[in-house]
C-alpha cells in the first residue's frame, strides 16, 4: 500500500484536513500528517468545520514530522511552511502554497477547507490511485 504524508508547521488545520480528505476519498493509499512544530492541539475550528463535512477529527492527535520514517512515504506535501518546512526529498516532495486558516473568519477558515479538497481530489487523479 502506498503513503502520503501532508506536512504543515502546526499539524492543527491544512495538514490534518489534507489528511483526512485523502483518507475519505483515496482506495489503496493512506495518507497521514504532521507538522514541523506541532501544536497541542488541532485547532477547534478545524474540528468544527470538519464535521461539516461529515468528517470526525476530535480524538485527532498532533504529531512532528521528525518522528516519522519518511523514506517510508511515496509522497510528501508540503502546505505552505515556508522556512519553517521540512527538509524532504525532491523527487518525492508536492509543494501547495495554502494560507493558514487559524485566526481567520470562518468563511475564509470554510474557503481553505474546501480547497484543501479540491486540491486532494485532483492529486488522488493525478497519481492515478482510484478513488
Amino acid at each position: 500500500m502506498r503513503k502520503v504524508l501532508f506536512v504543515c508547521v502546526e499539524n492543527a488545520c491544512r495538514s490534518q484536513m489534507a489528511e483526512a480528505f485523502f483518507n475519505k476519498y483515496a482506495k489503496n493509499t493512506i495518507a497521514y500528517s504532521a507538522g514541523s512544530a506541532p501544536a497541542e492541539n488541532i485547532d477547534p475550528k478545524t474540528v468544527e468545520l470538519m464535521k461539516e463535512k461529515g468528517i470526525d477529527l476530535t480524538n485527532k492527535k498532533t504529531t512532528n514530522f521528525n518522528s516519522l520514517p519518511i523514506e517510508n512515504f511515496d509522497f510528501i506535501i508540503t502546505m505552505g511552511c515556508r522556512d519553517v518546512c521540512p527538509i524532504t526529498p525532491k523527487e518525492k516532495t508536492i509543494k501547495w502554497d495554502i494560507e493558514c486558516p487559524k485566526g481567520l473568519p470562518t468563511q475564509k477558515y470554510r474557503d481553505v477547507r474546501d480547497l484543501i479538497e479540491t486540491k486532494v481530489k485532483r492529486l488522488i487523479k493525478e497519481l492515478e490511485i482510484d478513488g
